[in-house]
């Protein structure tokens, strides 16, 4: 990890000629937390490369086997606290079909957004009632299909809620949540203020012929536990009142925002502790990076979150579930996907400059989404073959496009020799939103093509995913 007292320098002549490119490895070095199987592909001579000449450029490669083991993991902690609950997959993570099926086989849910994600869902095994429709103010459309298909929708506004009540009345009955205006994210544009939600419960009161209320649903920025065990608890409250009231009430959706770590702790504090003035291409600053590293992540977050504090009172948050007969419902997305892909670049060429060199990727930063939000992916790609000939470098990745900005990695990322056309990059860990989330076929370049890895005959084996 390029750890020590000191700083090890090398300096390498590059091939291409020019000045020699001077290496310092400690506190630039971030390699990436790693599956199993990722490890396995690396090491395999033959199939990345088989991959590569086969879809005739970038590729994402797609492991469900280990979404499943995520959603699986989902699933134990809330039996282990004793709650009854259910998954939803955040399918805006990533657009590919593989996780869907897992999700059918594992009998979880998803969530969408949007008639494409709705109709994509049922297509590929997800029952009606299995889907959850967030979003701000859904189409008349998307609310029809949720109410025919006896979907759960968590309703968002005050108009909406009233087109919701039309498309029940004319179909028969609709299930919803009401989302609520977080404390903690009180300029979030999405939620029912407190004056609203008032509103909103007379309103399914009303309408409960109609409208089947089932509770209330929240989203919080952050990753923190806390908030969310607190939130969950308040709002059980609130059910309980409900149901007073004479509504359902019987389910709270504490949304997604589950931890992830790509590095190691070691690595990550190194990191923010050099500072990142010579780290990257041209100076280049940024003003945020997602937390790289963090604790509790994944499953382990949600079991935190169900064994934390109910609102000062001695029961946990997950017997208060139990206890009141409420369902937890949830929605993540990163968080299952960790570990379940990795993207793929094809390198096109390396020219050197002062410190470092810049390699030009057959790809666009489009398919690692991090640069889109004004801040940078900073898990190290790996160079593949990982031997060959050539002294260390440290070099800045480029897209293949005529935009200067096109960067895949700003950032001066050590590698163990000179790129060379024909070697791959492999970005790890991707799948959750960096993969697709804002490709485009700019130049009229295809979008990357998604491959599947999967276990056949003692070993990983590989097929296309859907166009």
């Amino acid at each position: 990890h390029g750890a020590g007292a000191g700083r090890a320098r090398h300096r390498a002549g590059p091939r291409t000629g020019g000045p020699a490119v001077e290496l310092t490895q400690e506190a630039l070095r971030l390699p990436a937390k790693e599956a199993p199987w990722a490890r396995e592909v690396r090491e395999d001579p033959r199939m990345l490369a088989d991959i590569a000449r086969a879809v005739g450029g970038p590729y994402h490669l797609l492991h469900p086997e280990q979404f499943g083991r995520n959603l699986r993991e989902f699933g134990r902690a809330l039996r282990t606290a004793g709650v009854d609950g259910k998954v939803y997959y955040g399918k805006k993570a990533n657009k590919a079909a593989c996780w869907l099926h897992e999700c059918a086989t594992a009998d979880e849910g998803v969530d969408v957004a949007s008639t494409q994600e709705f109709s994509d869902s049922l297509a590929h095994g997800i029952r009606g009632t299995d889907l959850m429709v967030t979003g701000a103010a859904k189409s008349t459309d998307l609310l029809w299909l949720a109410a025919r298909h006896g979907s759960t929708v968590a309703i968002d506004a005050l108009d909406e809620l009233e087109r919701a009540v039309s498309v029940a009345r004319a179909v028969g009955s609709m299930q919803v949540l009401l989302r609520v205006l977080p404390a903690e994210n009180p300029h979030s544009r999405f939620g029912f203020s407190p004056d609203e939600l008032d509103r909103a419960l007379e309103r399914c009161i009303q309408e409960r012929d109609h409208l089947t209320m089932r509770g209330f649903s929240f989203h919080l920025n952050g990753y923190e536990v806390a908030p969310r065990a607190s939130l969950a608890s308040e709002l059980l409250d609130r059910c309980l009142a409900a149901r007073v009231q004479g509504l359902q009430a019987d389910a709270i959706s504490i949304g997604g925002g589950f931890a992830v770590s790509y590095l190691e702790a070691e690595d990550w504090h190194r990191f923010l502790d050099r500072g990142t003035g010579s780290l990257f291409h041209g100076g280049k600053e940024f003003s945020h990076f997602y937390p790289y590293h963090q604790a509790p992540t994944g499953a382990e977050m949600l079991a935190a979150i169900l064994a934390g504090p109910a609102g000062g009172r001695s029961a946990t948050v997950g017997a208060r579930f139990a206890q009141s007969g409420t369902r937890l419902l949830l929605e993540p997305g990163r968080a299952l996907l960790d570990g379940a892909g990795c993207t793929v670049f094809p390198v096109q060429g390396f020219k050197p400059r002062e410190d470092h060199g810049i390699i030009t990727a057959d790809g666009l930063s489009t398919s690692l989404s991090e640069q889109w939000k004004g801040s940078e992916f900073l898990p190290d790609p790996v160079l593949w073959p990982e031997t060959g000939p050539g002294e260390p470098v440290r070099a800045c990745v480029g897209g293949a496009s005529c935009l200067d900005y096109d960067m895949l990695s700003w950032r001066k990322i050590p590698f163990p020799r000179e790129p060379r056309s024909g070697d791959l990059l492999i970005y790890p860990n991707t799948a959750g939103y960096q993969m697709d989330k804002n490709e485009s076929e700019f130049h009229q370049r295809p979008l990357p093509r998604r491959v599947v890895a999967f276990r056949a005959d003692g070993r990983l084996q590989w097929r296309l995913d859907r166009p």
